[in-house]
């Protein structure tokens, strides 16, 4: 073992895999990171859902699931082609402080949330075929039975339908029961369709608050407590097992798909609850808006790295060829464990994406192409260099 990585192991020996654990606050704000977004022209390269410019991809049409650490390598691997471009158009390079970055991240992370706008046709066609239309009335069509669905235009998003159909879902199940209808079920993008559909046939005009995001991670947490989800759920691993982790699934899921499957999973939960005299809870769009972002944060904040395993990151990437460690001397770069600012993983990443706009100073002839970084890399890379900042 080189002196250099010898030095490095005896430096991150006492932090372990441990510090993997609890990397975030709940603090990172998706509505001021879409704020950065413009303020400080990502929007001038990047849309979202066909909303900005086209010099770089559509940032919301990029494969799902992204973490943390899924964003933080793409934004490094993909630095030098941005620095270039910007250099190009004439944009001036953005700083970001680590507030900055980490609200950011949580946009680009929430993302995840929207699906496209769904057809309308299909929309109408599936009202009718799910008997939808025997109990519902929409645009002056169908039954009187249930609540006339105009009104859902102005709350017309997935957490709000999500949260009318589960607080209803008993009566619902009621009725059909006592009517012989079938119980319908949502695949694919069916719900989605459905709330296209009353969009375009009801006359409401749309205004109010519509309750798509953000949740707030940290009350959803404690809602999932008091609401006894947990004592059939668990979230990556904490809580109940009768049912499934739910993390997981909503890691994959998009608010309408969430919506979906807690429809079609309804009578087998409400089953479950009877047989452990749990009473079924009430959610509020805003407390149902909450639950869903503490289990989409779960796996967001969870994906920690290892600071031992980071040491190899740095040597194999190139870090520690420029820059020292512990007093070390004739490096052209700073000594890493004298850096500041390194106090949390978005800190990290807003000091990286600095770094990576810095002119490298050696010769042509002398530079290694740039070193990409997987995530499970990038969230090695940020565990040791927090190490170095901890006392050991």
């Amino acid at each position: 073992m080189r002196p250099v990585l010898l030095a490095l192991g005896l430096l991150v020996a006492l932090a372990g895999p441990a510090l993997a654990q609890s990397l975030f606050g709940a603090t990172q704000d998706p509505l001021a990171g879409s704020r950065v977004f413009g303020a400080r022209g990502c929007v001038k390269c990047h849309a979202v859902n066909g909303v900005g410019g086209m010099v770089g991809p559509d940032l919301g049409r990029i494969e799902r699931p992204r973490s943390f650490f899924d964003l933080a390598a793409a934004l490094w691997n993909h630095a030098p082609r941005m620095a270039e471009r910007m250099r190009q158009q004439g944009i001036a390079r953005p700083r970001l402080d680590a507030r900055e970055m980490g609200d950011l991240v949580a946009f680009l992370f929430t993302l995840d949330y929207f699906d496209p706008r769904g057809d309308v046709d299909a929309g109408r066609r599936l009202f009718t075929e799910k008997r939808c239309v025997v109990c519902h009335q929409v645009g002056g069509t169908g039954g009187v039975v249930g609540p006339n669905l105009d009104a859902l235009r102005q709350y017309a998003s997935p957490i709000y339908l999500a949260a009318q159909m589960w607080n209803h879902g008993p009566q619902m199940a009621a009725v059909m029961a006592a009517r012989k209808i079938p119980r319908p079920s949502f695949k694919d993008a069916e719900l989605r369709d459905l709330i296209a559909y009353i969009g375009a046939a009801s006359p409401v005009i749309a205004q109010g608050p519509l309750y798509v995001l953000p949740g707030r991670a940290g009350r959803g947490r404690a809602l999932f407590a008091q609401k006894r989800c947990a004592e059939c759920h668990s979230a990556a691993g904490q809580g109940g097992t009768l049912g499934p982790d739910l993390a997981e699934r909503s890691v994959t899921l998009s608010l309408t798909q969430f919506a979906s499957a807690m429809w079609n999973k309804t009578p087998a939960m409400l089953a479950a609850m009877k047989s452990r005299a749990i009473p079924v809870p009430q959610l509020q769009p805003d407390e149902m808006a909450d639950v869903v972002a503490y289990l989409y944060s779960v796996r967001y904040f969870a994906q920690g790295g290892d600071p031992k395993k980071g040491v190899a990151v740095a040597n194999a990437k190139g870090c520690l060829t420029c820059h020292a460690l512990a007093g070390e001397r004739g490096k052209p770069a700073g000594d890493l464990a004298r850096a500041k600012g390194l106090d949390s993983p978005a800190a990290v990443l807003a000091a990286l994406w600095d770094h990576s706009f810095i002119a490298d100073p050696r010769p042509a002839r002398a530079k290694a192409p740039w070193a990409e970084i997987r995530p499970g890399e990038m969230a090695d890379l940020v565990a040791f260099l927090q190490s170095l900042r901890r006392p050991q």
